[in-house]
């Protein structure tokens, strides 16, 4: 989710802030105090700044209050909708708004509302239904004017720098500065860059309250997720839009949108290719219930600057196309000081709740969504995270839904093997075409991989297939006979090309996730025994300990580079315990979500843990990682939907309870979904500790124990402790084992036995 691409080449934008300085404050006057509706909200402009106002509905009922902001604008949420509502004013002045009404998410407007929009190249400001203006940015193939057109279209939507209006193919060419402030952020390199090179126009649209959207930021609040549906309806509407139908792209912060805006169910929408999503924000912020307190903080962290009022603050864009004097840019930030408080969203300590949740989330929006899908991401994300795969279940009425998951960082689902088949999904899903061999994909694939991973190499975009389809349908038809719902490519970095390149060497469909296979358990034991037998009853202690190992393996350095300087540590054989099954003999693939089931008790009333799976190579001097699984014990009350490899605690703060004092407590963990061949002679490993240390730019705010804390597993007998699995079989692993450490997003280290292993 943060900026990525070439983002260095852009540390240039930094000098807008000249523009800032040298700029003098401007006025965001209106001439009159208007109210107005919004979803669930109102809101007021034109108000006098420090005014108390009192919004009254219908009956004259008071039903909310506020202070009017700096700039002369107030909203007042969660309000039940309805008409007759008005903002009044006491005081000196004594003044009322005219009446409006307060929107529902049923309340899309008429056609002519998007008919009577017109749209041209480059920016434009697309009123919503609830009279806020977005920014919106569109752009055309290289060397095409609208005349060109109809053009096949797609929507990327962010609150990144998405529709700062600039062309940033042209800084990647040389043929304009990249120090630009007016170039869009490289994080939108799917939209500005990718998909016109390939032929689609781009609408390329700014969330309300950033850049010079107007509205008030609130990460994937109602009034965003319906803005999603009034820009789709106003795109398709327009002539040059092949077939009045868009489809959505993009990747990260434009992937997690998709879902949100598809799940309103926009007439116009074609289809969706989501690209390393999350499933839910809450499970980015709080995976296992703790703190992510190194990129979910520091990302909302950027959100929030992002959403300030520009010229003094928010993103460089905006205040340049106020400087050039763009003035409903200037307008458009009376709102942005309304910004919800993203602490009620990430901050320590926080349960889930669903209220605020369940409305910001994917996989809940997932559930409504009724387009194509085109849906990829890695199970190393070290930004969203790996636990998106939880959106295949959220998907499940959903007939045309394509999967493809892979090893891997956050910029593996753009990766070349997927490339392809995302432009022939959107040839024939969006443009409604049979796909056309298009020579610029082969000609671009290596420099966007080779700008992203500092010079890493990848293989080349397989060919487009179906170009011989004698139709649309036919090709559609052929399309979902040859892709599988899930598609599961392996060891990405482990081919021919050398450690870390964009290459995975083979792959396995799934008509299901998880896929069909064995559910085996393997029971902890005793001497670090991880077997399929339940051994005799036995116990196991060790003193959880974050501060005796660094919080991230990735200090500093690229994630996406084909060999990151990961420093991945072991875990000190006092502060962790670890099981491990004998050799396979022959190669033993996982595949799907994994449950550690721990019976536990602490010298705390509460602890939190970590258990990482790692494959051990022959002859034990090291290990690989493959993920991981944390859980604060507190939140050990699972949720119905539940399964035997699937334990989804439900994170509520009702159901957070102390571990009972002196008794042993059945803890399931999640691990996060496996995709991984373990080849004969290796081993599968689970080593349990306090919760850090094993990823690139996940930290947790878990307290430091200094030792003080026992933390016991009862083993075997009556309470058994175990790791659940399951194994598909018919997978065909390549004969060469990777290197170790070779596996994009999965670094290696020396092996290190734990004091419970004899």
């Amino acid at each position: 989710m943060r900026r990525w691409f070439v983002a260095a080449a852009l540390a240039g934008v930094a000098a807008s802030g000249l523009i800032v300085a040298t700029t003098p404050t401007p006025s965001y006057a209106v001439s009159t105090f208007q109210g107005h509706g919004s979803i669930d909200e109102a809101y007021v402009v034109g108000a006098a700044p420090g005014a108390h106002l009192t919004l009254l509905n219908g009956s004259g009922t008071k039903v909310g209050t506020g202070v009017v902001n700096s700039l002369g604008g107030l909203i007042v949420g969660n309000v039940t909708p309805g008409r007759g509502f008005r903002f009044e004013e006491t005081g000196p002045k004594q003044r009322e708004t005219a009446s409006f009404s307060v929107l529902s998410t049923n309340s899309a407007p008429p056609s002519s509302f998007y008919s009577s929009q017109h749209l041209r190249a480059g920016l434009n400001y697309v009123r919503m239904r609830d009279g806020i203006t977005i920014a919106a940015t569109v752009r055309l193939p290289p060397g095409k004017t609208l005349a060109d057109g109809p053009f096949p279209t797609v929507i990327e939507y962010s609150g990144y720098g998405t529709a700062a209006p600039h062309s940033l193919i042209d800084a990647l060419e040389g043929k304009a500065p990249s120090s630009d402030p007016l170039l869009p952020d490289t994080s939108t390199v799917v939209g500005s860059v990718i998909a016109p090179i390939l032929g689609f126009a781009t609408v390329s649209v700014q969330m309300r309250g950033t850049g010079c959207s107007g509205g008030a930021f609130d990460l994937f609040g109602l009034p965003s997720d319906y803005d999603g549906y009034d820009v789709i309806q106003a795109v398709g509407a327009q002539p040059w839009v092949l077939h009045h139908k868009v489809g959505m792209v993009g990747l990260s912060y434009s992937g997690l949108s998709q879902f949100e805006v598809a799940g309103t169910d926009p007439p116009d929408l074609a289809a969706i290719a989501p690209l390393s999503s999350t499933d839910d924000l809450f499970s980015t912020g709080y995976p296992g219930g703790i703190y992510n307190s190194g990129f979910a903080k520091s990302w909302v962290a950027q959100r929030i600057s992002d959403a300030r009022a520009a010229p003094q603050g928010g993103q460089p864009w905006a205040t340049a196309e106020i400087a050039a004097g763009d003035t409903t840019c200037l307008a458009n930030q009376r709102l942005h000081p309304e910004a919800q408080q993203l602490a009620s969203l990430v901050s320590p300590d926080l349960s889930r709740v669903p209220s605020l949740f369940d409305q910001r989330s994917p996989a809940v929006w997932a559930t409504h969504v009724t387009v194509p899908v085109f849906l990829v991401g890695a199970l190393e994300d070290e930004q969203t995270g790996p636990q998106w795969p939880a959106l295949i279940a959220a998907l499940g009425h959903d007939k045309n839904v394509y999967v493809t998951m892979l090893n891997g960082t956050h910029i593996d689902s753009l990766g070349p093997d997927t490339l392809s088949r995302w432009l022939e999904f959107l040839d024939i899903y969006v443009a409604g075409q049979v796909p056309t061999p298009n020579p610029f994909l082969s000609l671009l694939a290596p420099a966007v991989y080779a700008a992203a991973t500092g010079g890493g190499k990848s293989i080349a975009p397989p060919p487009l297939r179906f170009t011989d389809a004698s139709s649309v349908s036919v090709a559609k038809s052929d399309f979902a006979a040859q892709d599988p719902r899930v598609r599961v490519l392996f060891d990405n970095g482990g081919g021919a090309l050398g450690p870390g390149a964009m290459q995975p060497t083979f792959e396995t469909g799934f008509s299901s996730w998880p896929p069909p296979g064995t559910v085996t358990r393997y029971y902890l034991g005793s001497g670090g025994a991880l077997t399929s037998a339940k051994g005799a009853s036995a116990r196991a202690t060790f003193h959880p300990d974050p501060s005796v190992r660094p919080a991230t393996d990735l200090p500093t350095g690229n994630a996406f580079a084909d060999q990151p300087p990961y420093h991945w540590t072991v875990v000190p054989a006092a502060n962790g315990v670890a099981y491990e099954t004998p050799a396979f003999s022959s190669p033993t693939t996982i595949v799907g979500p994994a449950s550690l089931d721990l019976w536990l008790r602490s010298t705390a009333s509460d602890t939190d843990l970590q258990a990482t799976v790692t494959e051990v190579r022959p002859g034990e001097t090291q290990e690989e990682y493959v993920t991981s699984g944390f859980l604060h014990a507190g939140y050990h009350t699972l949720s119905p939907s539940s399964t035997v490899l699937d334990p989804v605690p439900a994170y509520l703060k009702s159901d957070r309870a102390n571990l009972p004092a002196g008794r042993f407590t059945l803890v399931r963990i999640p691990i996060d979904p496996i995709a991984h061949s373990f080849r004969a002679g290796t081993r599968l490993r689970i080593v349990i500790s306090a919760p850090g240390g094993d990823r690139p730019s996940w930290a947790f705010e878990t307290p430091a124990t200094h030792g003080s804390v026992t933390d016991t597993l009862s083993l075997g007998g009556s309470m058994p402790s175990s790791l659940v699995v399951n194994v598909v079989h018919g997978v065909n692993p390549t004969a060469t084992m990777p290197t170790c450490g070779a596996l994009r997003g999965e670094p290696c280290r020396p092996y290190s036995k734990m004091a419970n292993q004899d």
